[in-house]
């Protein structure tokens, strides 16, 4: 099955391959910032951070990265932020830089962190004030220099209800290897040329996988702009776009949904630093949400808030996420409650997010959806890696633009990773499915699984 083949249900008025952006992630940022200087980028708690702002605030740390910190071309740089203004502009600095943004989960500790800096040989970082003290052990173990954001220098008093972290005010520090975000910016230095490619690295999330340490996930600008510019292509956005960044944007889901995808279009993130549902609730109804990226458990505990009614849910327009099957029940009453269906996709670290997608106008229960743009996804025998028919139960395996390029320092786990398949590359997702006679996926099982109790 290629995406070439018929797909009764495909998005009407959508072609099935479109032309992917020639050209950086940052440079989207800067198109967009262009296009519409004053149109506001990050909304936060109730301040607004414009196009052109957020520009001037990633060029000047692009700037303080490289002279200051050495940052040069291909180098890695962590960033170990919770959801904020910092991590938008954080992220779009690195590439500014033409390093490669290596994000990493909030919630890791000291020893997580330390696997990450000496197996992605990272010499900096951009961290939370929250997270200072679990970083800070690894100064002069690798590390060298941490550029240090506090959530509360972009928060303006908007009697919205904030997280501790949010609210904290900035800390003095005396190690000159640690610098304030705001004298980073302030030190206005200017940023060398800007020459990265389509093709050179861009991003490389770790993922677990089924065993062992996590593996980095190469992944190059043009990786990343497939599905950037597919999210809100394929669900549906106006140029009045206002996604709801709910969802943790060091994970390539909300880093997509929640960012890249609405940077590309020139479109308005509500970023939440912490889930709380009577506060999206509030955002929604004053920012006028209109597309919202969500995983069940969030929708879950947002159903059963008994102040849901006071909140004017009216505004959005497009909902849908992915991560676990959306139980029919919820589906159900989401579509009552918001009046909207909830559209599920499916993907992985290692295919910047989504490989399928239900089509918006019909989409399927507990269904992972069909091939994207540009996409291939067959089924394969376990054992015998020949091609299945429809409702045979296999390996999902997928070629497309989204697929990484290997794990990092990991060649055997790379070319376990990949198969020849009729005349291609294929990715082997380690997922069990099938698809039906629509060629609708679903998902039933994973080929390895490991538990990761806390994170």
């Amino acid at each position: 099955m290629t995406f070439s083949r018929h797909f009764p249900h495909w998005p009407p008025g959508l072609p099935h391959t479109v032309a992917i952006p020639d050209r950086s992630v940052y440079a989207n940022l800067v198109a967009s910032a262009q296009a519409g200087p004053d149109k506001t980028l990050v909304y936060y708690y109730g301040r607004r951070v414009s196009y052109g702002e957020a520009l001037r605030e990633v060029d000047a740390l692009a700037g303080y990265l490289q002279q200051r910190c050495g940052v040069k071309k291909g180098d890695r740089v962590l960033l170990y932020l919770q959801n904020s203004p910092q991590f938008v502009i954080g992220y779009y600095a690195i590439l500014r830089t033409d390093a490669v943004v290596v994000p990493v989960n909030p919630m890791n500790l000291t020893e997580e962190l330390r696997h990450y800096v000496e197996d992605a040989e990272a010499r900096v970082a951009i961290a939370g004030q929250d997270r200072l003290r679990e970083i800070a052990p690894l100064l002069g173990q690798g590390l060298e220099h941490v550029v240090v954001a506090t959530y509360s220098d972009f928060v303006a008093g908007s009697g919205f209800p904030l997280p501790d972290f949010v609210r904290a005010p900035r800390e003095a520090t005396s190690d000159a290897r640690i610098v304030a975000w705001r004298a980073a910016v302030a030190a206005s230095l200017e940023a060398g040329p800007h020459a990265a490619g389509p093709g050179d690295l861009a991003v490389m999330p770790y993922t677990s996988g089924t065993t062992g340490k996590p593996k980095g996930c190469m992944h190059t600008h043009r990786n990343i702009q497939s599905t950037a510019m597919a999210y809100l292509l394929w669900r549906g956005a106006s140029d009045g776009a206002v996604a709801l960044s709910a969802l943790p944007m060091f994970h390539v889901t909300g880093m997509q949904a929640g960012m890249n995808g609405p940077i590309y279009k020139g479109a308005t993130i509500v970023v939440m630093s912490r889930w709380d549902r009577d506060c999206a609730g509030l955002l929604i109804e004053r920012a006028k949400v209109t597309n919202w990226s969500a995983i069940t458990t969030m929708l879950v505990d947002f159903l059963s808030n008994p102040n849901l009614g006071k909140y004017d849910l009216s505004s959005l327009t497009v909902l849908g996420g992915g991560g676990a099957a959306m139980p029919e029940a919820i589906a159900a009453k989401l579509e009552q409650v918001i009046g909207l269906p909830y559209v599920e996709g499916y993907g992985l670290s290692e295919t910047m997010a989504p490989s399928h997608i239900n089509p918006p106008q019909r989409p399927k229960k507990q269904c992972g959806g069909i091939p994207i743009f540009n996409t291939d996804a067959r089924v394969i025998g376990v054992e015998t890696l020949q091609a299945l028919g429809p409702n045979e139960v296999g390996e999902i395996i997928i070629h497309g633009p989204q697929v990484f390029q290997g794990y990092w320092r990991q060649p055997q786990a790379t070319a376990e990773a990949f198969l020849e398949h009729d005349g291609k590359r294929f990715f082997r997702s380690g997922d069990l499915g099938y698809y039906d006679e629509e060629g609708y996926f679903f998902i039933t099982d994973r080929l390895k699984r490991m538990i990761n109790a806390a994170g």
